[in-house]
């Protein structure tokens, strides 16, 4: 017989019968690697643990330690969820059920929709069939074939995939009854399955088209023990008590309005005192670090971002143009345009670089009405935009100043941990963005080379880079350990060329300026959904729109407290009076429920020492003290920005 030499990943080699397959080879490894397995790498690619070796190469076990362990696993539990739903709902039509980063969906076409009490009977099935055991069967048909076949079965939605994507002979996956148009690979059987959970139900479209099916989308996650699953579980209960949309909502602090439109905010007077807080803080630290204030209109001509290259490579995310006067503007994606345009405004000389121009600016976007998410995601949103323009010989300073100023925003509003991401073009695809390959590799070397001379860790990510210039991402790390996706550091060498931008350099010549885009919130909607959920919207003094809230016993103490009230106000306090003819502990209640810092009470004790019985939201009782030395406290902790007091 045959036999071909495998090579495995400490070097070893080894010869086995031709055809034979990775679970052979593991269990002439050892009995913990069979049953550990969950698919093999042969050659680079990832296959069935019956799959086949014809060829001698390289061959690694895919493990529950492996970075692709989960995903293998969790697609596999995918397929045992549309396997119940269409044992228990044959009405039902699968579409696609792809893994995810936190577990996975499948997309359903019915008419009658899907209830709380209909996923409590699939997850009891999905049980029942992980016990059976079933085997997840690949087999391969003929296009023509296997395409007849989804007819007769009548799974329209599998036909249009299969007419779209298969290969002449494609493979399917049988797991019981259920037969799926899929590449694979699988894990052995569904008795391997250990921990499973479905989460929700929720609308979707076929294929994102609005226009195409409306879709059941189920949601569940896998995990390879119960532990795993119950922590993830916990971390689930802990993130709908901080859902941003919620609190937003109790707090009265931003709202979306329906006869407005989806996916655009209304700031609140509490939501608003908090992001002029944000945003004062920013405008200062923007005037301390060198950079210039501008505005920009929200709509200009359209032409501008056809020199952009945004209707080339953003058209999508562009709202449709306007006609004015036979001329057609644009509701601005972006800002960069407006601010190469003040830059053009006049000739600029080396001795002025690097110029800084930042912008509180508020973009408009299309998102599709079915990711739009609260703050996190929006329509029209404020980003905390700036550019830079400088000379080649500036560019790394100016990242490095940007890198800065972001750790201060994290430090700032009390974010411990980070991750940094530097994002690069796909050297596959280099038709995907502009410029030449000279140009990426000195843009991603200069962002490359100041992350190491700062000696900060980054992960690399090929293909991530924008369609104009490489960038540094950093995400904060909130209070249940989410990162977020904010800072960004982009480099820029064509939009200086497609808009002619030159400086005179000090031999006389005009040259081009580089330019880094620099977003520190990326904007002011998606930072404060952030904020709302790390603190569970009980924000530090510093930031909380009301920072006291002053509450006299009976109406014989409304006087004092009034006076007490214009104190605090006049050391810049944020603080309100609660007189309502309510008892005191429903009066202690509400502001606590609306998490004020402090409250204050005033009774007759009180009014005659000139002091205040100081409540605490955290801690309750604090003892009485006079007026004038609680407000030396609440100034400190304001002053000193304190994330924690």
């Amino acid at each position: 017989m045959p036999t071909i030499q495998l090579t495995f990943p400490d070097g070893a080699t080894r010869e086995f019968p031709q055809g034979v397959t990775p679970l052979e080879v593991a269990k002439s490894i050892g009995p913990r690697l069979a049953a550990e397995a969950l698919v093999a790498r042969v050659d680079s690619r990832l296959v069935d643990m019956k799959a086949p070796i014809e060829a001698s190469g390289p061959i690694q076990f895919i493990t529950p330690t492996s970075p692709e362990g989960l995903e293998v696993y969790r697609h596999s539990t995918a397929h045992l969820l549309a396997a119940a739903v269409l044992e228990l709902f044959p009405d039902a039509h699968p579409g696609i059920g792809p893994p995810t980063e936190t577990g996975f969906y499948y997309d359903f076409y019915r008419e009658k929709a899907f209830t709380e009490e209909d996923l409590a009977k699939i997850e009891a099935k999905m049980a029942e069939l992980q016990k059976a055991d079933l085997p997840y069967e690949r087999v391969h048909y003929p296009k023509e074939e296997g395409k007849k076949l989804f007819e007769q079965m009548g799974e329209f939605l599998k036909c249009q995939l299969i007419e779209e994507k298969a290969e002449p002979v494609f493979s399917a996956y049988r797991t019981g009854k259920f037969l799926d148009f899929c590449r694979g690979p699988h894990i052995l059987s569904t008795g391997r399955i250990k921990a499973f959970k479905l989460l929700s139900v929720a609308g979707a479209y076929w294929k994102g088209d609005e226009k195409s099916h409306p879709m059941q989308r189920i949601y569940g996650t896998a995990f390879f023990s119960t532990k795993d699953l119950e922590e993830y579980l916990h971390k689930l209960e802990e993130a709908k008590k901080r859902d941003h949309r919620r609190l937003g909502k109790e707090l009265e602090l931003f709202s979306v309005q329906d006869d407005a439109g989806p996916g655009l905010i209304f700031w609140h007077p509490k939501g608003g005192m908090v992001r002029k807080v944000i945003e004062d803080w920013l405008r200062d630290e923007l005037l301390k670090r060198g950079y210039d204030l501008v505005y920009t209109p929200h709509a200009m001509r359209l032409h501008l971002w056809e020199t952009s290259g945004h209707t080339d490579f953003y058209r999508e995310n562009m709202f449709g143009a306007m006609d004015v006067e036979n001329d057609q503007y644009q509701l601005k994606p972006m800002n960069c345009p407006g601010h190469i345009l003040i830059y053009k405004s006049r000739r600029r000389s080396y001795r002025e670089l690097p110029l800084r121009f930042a912008e509180l600016g508020t973009v408009y976007r299309y998102e599709r009405s079915g990711v739009l998410h609260g703050l996190m995601r929006v329509r029209g949103f404020t980003q905390d935009d700036a550019h830079v323009f400088c000379m080649p010989e500036q560019l790394e300073a100016e990242v490095q100043a940007c890198v800065e100023f972001a750790h201060a925003v994290l430090e700032t509003f009390g974010f411990d941990c980070y991750e940094v991401e530097l994002s690069a073009r796909d050297p596959a695809h280099p038709e995907h963005y502009a410029g030449t390959e000279a140009e990426w590799k000195l843009a991603e070397g200069a962002l490359s080379n100041t992350l190491e001379r700062m000696k900060l860790p980054y992960k690399h990510m090929p293909g991530e880079a924008v369609f104009y210039g490489p960038k540094i991402d950093i995400k904060l790390v909130d209070a249940i350990g989410r990162p977020w996706q904010l800072t960004t550091v982009q480099f820029d060498f064509n939009l200086p060329q497609r808009f002619g931008l030159e400086y005179v350099a000090p031999d006389g010549h005009a040259k081009t300026p580089v330019m880094v885009h620099r977003a520190l919130f990326g904007s002011i909607e998606r930072f404060f959904g952030v904020l709302i959920e790390h603190y569970t919207g009980a924000f530090p003094v510093w930031l909380a729109p009301v920072q006291a809230v002053v509450l006299p016993i009976s109406e014989k103490q409304v006087s004092y407290a009034n006076e007490v009230t214009t104190q605090l106000r006049a050391a810049g306090i944020r603080v309100q009076l609660d007189d309502r003819n309510e008892k005191l502990n429903s009066r202690i209640r509400d502001a606590q429920l609306q998490k004020v810092p402090f409250m204050l009470v005033a009774g007759d004790r009180e009014v005659q020492a000139k002091a205040v019985s100081v409540r605490r939201r955290d801690t309750g009782d604090a003892g009485s003290k006079p007026v004038a030395e609680f407000i030396a406290y609440l100034r400190q902790l304001i002053d000193t920005r304190a994330a924690k007091w």
